[in-house]
């Protein structure tokens, strides 16, 4: 696997990874990730097409899939502590 690129970000971790024909797009936030992968083959415009889907809109979503996986995380714990 070899980075590609990394993309800055004041909150999250963002990674673009090639490898085995495919891009994988990696956000971190804490303990949490998020990978979302795609073909080179759909990808006309390479890694710079990649960059331009990651969008405002795109990123709220995903930092509310942070907020509801802590959520879940927060809330397994609670119920299997002993």
């Amino acid at each position: 696997m070899r980075v590609v690129t990394d993309i800055p970000h004041p909150e999250i971790k963002i990674t673009l990874f090639a490898w085995n024909g495919k891009y994988l797009l990696k956000l971190e936030l804490g303990p949490f990730e998020q990978t979302y992968k795609v073909s080179e083959m759909d990808v006309d415009g390479g890694d710079g097409e990649i960059k331009r889907w990651i969008d405002e809109a795109f990123l709220q979503s995903c930092i509310e899939l942070f907020l509801a996986m802590r959520t879940n995380w927060n809330e397994t714990r609670r119920r299997n502590e002993y």
